[in-house]
C-alpha cells in the first residue's frame, strides 16, 4: 500500500451485535445515538458508522423513521461523514437492510462481502442477566444462523446504492471476501479506490491474531496493489491492539461500541468518544496525523455532505 499522511478514524456508535443489558453506555434512543455520534466526531472521528435501535427495548431496526432524528441532529452539529449500515442485523432480509441507505443516500454505506456464520452466542457465557426477552433469544439463535450476503445481494446493493452516488465501506470478515470484492471490481461495479474494512475476531470470520492481520494485508496487496484504502476493525478486546498494529502498517482504524464495549481489561468504555480519544492518542504517539472529515472525503472520493438525502 502507498503510505499516507492522514489516518481516518471511523467510530461505529451502536451496531447490532451487543444488546442493551451488556453496557449502560450503549446508545439506544435517537437522542443517545446523536449525542454519542457528535461527541465521537468532536474527539476526532472523521466517519460515523450508524445503526438504529427501537427505543422501547433496544432491538436493532432498519426502519428509516428511527434513523432520521439522529441523522439530522448529527449533520447539524458536525461535518462528519455519515456511513449508514446495509448490514443491519444478520436476522434481517437484504431489502430491510437497504431501507435507510436508499432513503437517505449517504456518502458512504457499509457492505458485507460474503455470507457467513455469525456467532454471537459465546456472549451468553459472559452475560447472564437481560432486561428484555429478545436479547437472550437473539444471541442463542446465532448458533443456527447464516448472515446472508449472496453475490446477487451484493450486486443489488452496489447497483442501487451506486445510483445515489453512495460509495461503500467493504466489510471483509475473511480472505474470501477480498476475492469477492476483486470479482466485483473486475466487473466494473466497484470504483477505485475501494475502502476495505478488515474485520477480525467475529466467530465465523478470520481470527484476531497478528498473523491473520498480515494475511489480510498480503492478500489485499496482491489483489489491489496500491489502489485501495485499508481500515482495521478488531472485535472486543482486540479493538485497540489490532488498530494499533494496522495503523503502524499504514491502515485507517475503526473503534466504537458496536465493535467493543471495553476501554481496557475489566473496564467498560464510558462512551464512544472515550475509545476515539484512546486510539487518537496512540496514532499521535506513532507520529500519524488524524484525518478531518473533509480530508476523509478527499481520500475516499466521496460526493460531499451536501449531496445526501437528510
Amino acid at each position: 500500500m502507498a503510505s499516507k499522511k492522514k489516518v481516518i478514524i471511523t467510530c461505529a456508535v451502536t451496531g447490532a451485535i451487543h444488546t442493551p443489558s451488556m453496557s449502560p453506555h450503549l446508545p439506544v434512543t435517537a437522542d443517545e445515538i446523536a449525542q454519542a455520534g457528535i461527541a465521537a466526531a468532536e474527539a476526532g472521528a472523521a466517519i460515523l458508522h450508524l445503526h438504529a435501535r427501537d427505543p422501547k427495548d433496544g432491538r436493532p431496526t432498519q426502519d428509516p423513521a428511527y434513523f432520521r432524528p439522529f441523522l439530522e441532529r448529527i449533520k447539524a452539529a458536525t461535518d462528519a461523514v455519515i456511513n449508514i449500515t446495509t448490514g443491519g442485523s444478520p436476522t434481517m432480509t437484504v431489502e430491510d437492510r437497504m431501507r435507510p441507505a436508499m432513503a437517505f443516500k449517504p456518502e458512504v454505506a457499509s457492505l458485507n462481502m460474503g455470507s457467513m456464520n455469525f456467532g454471537l452466542f459465546p456472549m451468553l457465557n459472559r452475560f447472564k442477566e437481560f432486561q428484555h426477552d429478545w436479547e437472550r433469544e437473539y444471541l442463542e439463535n446465532s448458533r443456527d444462523l447464516i448472515f446472508k450476503n449472496t453475490y446477487q445481494d451484493i450486486e443489488t446493493i452496489l447497483r442501487r446504492g451506486g445510483e445515489n452516488g453512495t460509495r461503500f465501506e467493504f466489510e471483509c470478515y475473511d480472505i474470501s471476501h477480498l476475492y469477492n470484492l476483486a470479482h466485483f471490481m473486475d466487473r466494473g461495479l466497484v470504483q477505485s479506490p475501494p475502502f476495505i474494512q478488515s474485520v477480525f475476531g467475529i466467530l465465523g470470520g478470520i481470527g484476531p491474531n497478528p498473523e491473520d492481520l498480515m494475511h489480510m494485508r498480503r492478500t489485499a496487496d496482491r489483489l489491489f496493489g496500491e489502489d485501495y484504502q485499508w481500515s482495521i476493525l478488531g472485535a472486543g478486546r482486540n479493538q485497540i491492539p489490532l488498530a494499533t498494529m494496522g495503523a503502524a502498517m499504514g491502515a485507517n482504524v475503526r473503534v466504537g461500541l458496536e465493535d467493543s464495549l471495553w476501554i481496557e481489561p475489566g473496564r467498560l468504555a464510558s462512551s464512544n468518544a472515550e475509545q476515539v480519544r484512546r486510539i487518537r492518542i496512540i496514532l499521535e504517539a506513532l507520529n500519524l496525523e488524524v484525518a478531518t472529515p473533509d480530508e476523509a472525503r478527499a481520500i475516499l472520493h466521496l460526493k460531499g455532505g451536501d449531496q445526501v438525502g437528510f
